[in-house]
């Protein structure tokens, strides 16, 4: 079974169940097994790009960070931002590593992603988390060409964000 015949399944159970339960059925390149939802939040925000020289001298947009709100029942509870980092209000909040990355739903949305817990600090919901999983993009790539050095552009982006911990 292909990713473009398994998305449109995941889309579909998480718009009748929510997030959680899409999770259980991601891509194998991003799944956990053995791990628990803490939290599952959705993110609006931009994927913010910096126009540089890349390795053949052309300039090219290159990814520079995320800065998104997350939500949960519709209200603000946090932030994401470079890090890549997840803050919320109760001031618990982790940076993690992506160790794991699926193709979005289409070439304009970023990838799926998974990551491990690098660091945390605070205490709170955050705080037992270990895993964090991207999925459910919309958007965030930047295309085209740039013609300044250091001129910036972002793309407007959502994605679900599932926060797992061990056990």
């Amino acid at each position: 079974m292909s990713i473009k015949s398994v998305v449109p399944c995941l889309l579909l159970l998480t718009a009748m169940a929510g997030p959680a339960v899409a999770a259980e059925a991601l891509p194998e390149a991003i799944a956990v097994s053995g791990e628990s939802v803490v939290l599952s939040v959705h993110a609006e925000g931009a994927q913010v790009y910096e126009c540089k020289a890349a390795a053949d001298g052309k300039l090219a947009w290159a990814f520079r960070e995320p800065i998104a709100t997350l939500l949960s029942e519709g209200k603000t509870i946090g932030r994401h931002y470079a890090g890549p980092s997840w803050e919320l209000a109760d001031g618990s909040a982790v940076v993690g590593k992506a160790i794991g990355n699926a193709p979005g739903t289409t070439p304009a949305d970023i990838p799926w992603l998974k990551l491990e817990v690098a660091s945390r600090r605070g205490s709170g919901t955050l705080t037992p988390v270990t895993t964090v999983q991207r999925i459910n993009t919309h958007g965030g790539k930047l295309e085209g060409s740039c013609d300044k050095t250091g001129d910036f552009r972002s793309a407007p982006y959502s994605a679900d964000y599932i926060f797992l911990k061990k056990g």
